[in-house]
C-alpha cells in the first residue's frame, strides 16, 4: 500500500475503506474483516455511523497487528463542546477496543443547533481544544476535520495550536472542489475522498461507462484512480466482498490527461453537501 505524509510526519494510507451506512453488527463485521484480509490497512468510521463496536472487533479479529491498521473516526454535531468532546473521544475508543486512533476528524462544521450569532465558531474551537489534548496525550495520532469549507478552516486556524492535518470533503469525478482543495495545499492539509463513486451515481454514466472500457478496468476503478492522480485519498464503501477487492486494485494503470480533464467536468456524479445549509 502507498502512504500519503501528513504535516507531523505520520504515514496514512493512499486508500481507505468507508463504512458510512453499513449496519453495525454483521454487516459492519464482516465488511472491515474482508476488507482488512485482502488489503486494506485504512478503515474510516464515525460516532453517528453508529458501527464502531463492530469495526473495533473486525479489526481485533483480523490477522493485522493494530500498529499496522490506520483507524479514523468522528466527531459528531452534538459534541461541538470541550468537555463533550473529551467525553466523547474516551467512548469511542472503548467502543472501537483501541487504546489509541490514528485520526480523529470534527465531521460537520456548523451543526444546526449552532448557527446562531456563528456559535459554531466556539463550538468548533471547544471541540478541536479537546482533540488537541488527546493529541498531546498520544490518545490519538493525527487530528483533522471534515466537510469543512474554505471560511471554517479559516476561523478554525485563527484558534487552533496545531493545525488540521486532513480535510474529509466529497470529491468525485465532476466535483473537484478546486479552491478548497488548493486552501487545503496551501496549508499542507491532507484531502481525504468520501463517497468518491459519487454515492453511486457514477455507475450507468455513459461517459464514465465508455472510459472503464477503453481502461479494461471497471467503472469504480476508473473513479479511484481519478482521485488518487488529483493527490486525493478515497474512501471506497462497499458490502460486497468482489467489489472491497476491486476497489484496491488501482495502482497498475494511469488515466491520461485528457480522460483526467473529461473526468474533472463530468456531470451529475456528486455535489458537495453545504455545510451550513445541512438539517442536522
Amino acid at each position: 500500500m502507498e502512504n500519503y505524509i501528513l504535516s507531523n510526519g505520520v504515514t496514512i494510507p493512499k486508500i481507505g475503506f468507508g463504512t458510512w451506512q453499513i449496519p453495525d453488527g454483521d454487516p459492519a463485521y464482516q465488511s472491515v474483516l474482508h476488507a482488512l484480509s485482502v488489503g486494506y490497512t485504512h478503515v474510516d468510521t464515525a460516532q453517528i455511523y453508529g458501527n464502531e463496536i463492530s469495526v473495533g472487533k473486525a479489526i481485533a479479529d483480523s490477522q493485522l497487528a493494530r500498529e499496522d491498521i490506520f483507524l479514523t473516526t468522528k466527531v459528531w454535531n452534538d459534541k461541538h463542546d470541550y468537555e463533550l468532546a473529551k467525553a466523547s473521544i474516551d467512548e469511542s475508543l472503548a467502543k472501537l477496543g483501541v487504546d489509541y486512533l490514528d485520526l480523529l476528524l470534527i465531521h460537520w462544521p456548523n451543526p444546526k443547533a449552532l448557527r446562531e450569532n456563528d456559535a459554531w465558531k466556539a463550538g468548533n474551537a471547544g471541540a478541536w481544544k479537546a482533540m488537541e489534548e488527546a493529541y498531546q496525550a498520544g490518545k490519538v495520532r493525527a487530528i483533522g476535520v471534515s466537510n469543512f469549507m474554505i471560511h471554517h478552516l479559516e476561523a478554525l486556524l485563527e484558534t487552533a495550536e496545531i493545525k488540521p492535518q486532513v480535510n474529509q470533503i466529497l470529491l468525485a469525478p465532476g466535483c473537484g472542489q478546486d479552491d478548497l482543495v488548493a486552501f487545503c495545499r496551501e496549508h499542507d492539509i491532507v484531502i481525504e475522498a468520501y463517497s468518491p463513486l459519487g454515492t453511486g451515481k457514477i455507475f450507468g454514466n455513459p461517459v464514465v461507462e465508455e472510459m472503464a472500457t477503453r481502461y479494461g478496468k471497471s467503472v469504480a476503478q476508473v473513479a479511484l484512480r481519478w482521485s488518487l492522480q488529483k493527490g486525493f485519498l478515497p474512501l471506497p464503501k462497499s458490502v460486497t466482498p468482489a467489489n472491497i477487492a476491486s476497489n484496491l486494485d488501482i495502482f497498475d494503470f494511469e488515466l491520461s490527461s485528457a480522460d483526467m480533464e473529461i473526468l474533472d467536468t463530468v456531470e451529475g456524479v456528486a455535489s458537495q453537501s453545504n455545510p451550513d445549509q445541512v438539517n442536522f
